[in-house]
């Protein structure tokens, strides 16, 4: 088996690169609107989970903001390694029972905006070794008022970037999007979507080159697009009645992050530190 010890420490200095540059522009944008809302970070250490012998099984670090336009926005990035329970391995590609060990690396970010005219947004990637190494990830857009100039910008961004990297990447990625960002029971979709890829595996070093270009390019486009959609909504004026749409709204969200989303159910079997994993819950919701 390859040993990934050194592209996951690249994967992990990336990532927090790519946390350091999109917190101090969300500061920024903060800073355009008259507040002086920085982010907090909360470091943690994963717990063991059953199974596992005590040792350094590595962690995170949690940044939280909540400004005048930033309602809430977490930007989350963690280096853990460990092995998984049984039941949980044979979820997860390349692991099983006889050989759970693992490792990730990654970012994970959601913002929910003071602005209702302000689309929220999702963004994650990482890195994954189990007797297999993948990178995952991608970014969608949740604009509870919907402008179809902020969501053909966004896909135009992101096709754009997978295009660079693959002929099929961006029908493949966005057609995921489209499949996994489904609410089942509310027969709706989470957003205007994006872009979801996971699995994205590397047979060799070459091919672990590759798909971390690509990777890197998703991070980009991200802090590329979405402060451009942030400073076209969030001086517009809105109404009580489009208030109530955001939150109910975010009731939808918190649904399928609750009910559905992977990356919650990894975390919480994973030891993950659970501030950090619901961070992805709005600051406040309504359910009619």
């Amino acid at each position: 088996m390859t040993d990934w010890t050194s592209q996951t420490e690249r994967a992990r200095e990336w990532f927090t690169a790519l946390r350091d540059a999109i917190c101090a522009e969300f500061e920024a944008i903060e800073r355009e609107a008259g507040s002086t809302a920085g982010f907090e970070y909360t470091s943690w250490d994963r717990a063991t989970v059953e199974g596992e012998a005590a040792a350094e099984t590595g962690g995170g670090t949690r940044g939280l903001m909540k400004g005048k336009v930033f309602e809430k926005v977490g930007v989350n990035i963690s280096t853990v390694h460990g092995a998984f329970s049984p039941e949980f391995a044979r979820t997860i590609n390349g692991a099983d029972p006889d050989n759970p060990r693992f490792t990730a690396t990654g970012i994970s970010l959601v913002a929910h905006m003071a602005n209702p005219h302000v689309p929220a947004v999702h963004m994650n990637t990482r890195f994954l070794t189990t007797t297999r190494a993948w990178f995952g990830g991608g970014a969608d857009l949740n604009p509870p008022l919907p402008y179809a100039e902020d969501t053909d910008e966004f896909h135009a961004a992101f096709k754009a970037a997978c295009d660079a990297h693959g002929e099929d990447y961006y029908a493949r990625y966005k057609k995921w999007a489209d499949d996994y960002f489904y609410i089942p029971h509310r027969k709706v979709h989470r957003g205007v979507g994006g872009i979801f890829y996971d699995h994205l595996e590397c047979a060799d070093a070459s091919g672990w080159e590759a798909n971390f270009a690509f990777t890197r390019a998703v991070g980009e486009t991200f802090l590329d697009v979405f402060p451009r959609l942030v400073r076209r909504r969030m001086g517009l004026s809105f109404t009580p009645e489009q208030k109530l749409q955001q939150l109910e709204w975010r009731g939808r969200y918190a649904e399928f992050n609750l009910v559905y989303d992977r990356g919650t159910l990894f975390g919480l079997k994973t030891g993950g530190n659970i501030d950090a994993i619901l961070m992805s819950l709005p600051p406040e919701a309504v359910w009619s």
